[in-house]
């Protein structure tokens, strides 16, 4: 049981991603250094997980598949993952096409459903 002091707020630990910004074009010489990067904010953040803002790389093309697909393994190599925040509205379905899946900031986890949808609904089953 925590206890608050009079007049203050209580002390909350919050962990909140670093963000790593992507401004594009990047190119092939670019690359390491920013799969280092991810593993220097793994290893300070403590949290497992690297947002990686991609609005600034422009139109999604292979190079931007490549980046990620090396940024992603590089977190994962350092017990981590990268979350993609703002990206172009083809860059998810590029993604898909090629196989490849990330977690897109304010997107639900897939092994969590979202909140009030039901999956099948039987005639007889009774109102929630």
């Amino acid at each position: 049981m925590s206890r608050a002091h009079r007049g203050r707020l209580p002390i909350v630990d919050a962990t909140t991603p670093p963000v790593l910004v992507l401004a594009g074009p990047v190119t092939r010489t670019e690359v390491a250094g920013l799969c280092e990067e991810v593993r220097a904010l793994l290893a300070a953040g403590g949290s497992g997980l690297v947002v990686c803002d991609v609005g600034g790389l422009g139109p999604p093309g292979l190079g931007v598949v490549d980046l990620l697909a090396r940024l992603e393994l590089a977190a994962r190599r350092a017990g981590g993952r990268i979350r993609l925040r703002d990206p172009d509205p083809a860059l998810p379905a590029l993604l898909d096409l090629l196989g490849l899946r990330f977690e897109l900031e304010g997107q639900p986890e897939q092994r969590e459903p979202a909140l009030g949808v039901e999956e099948a609904v039987e005639p007889r089953d009774p109102a929630l």
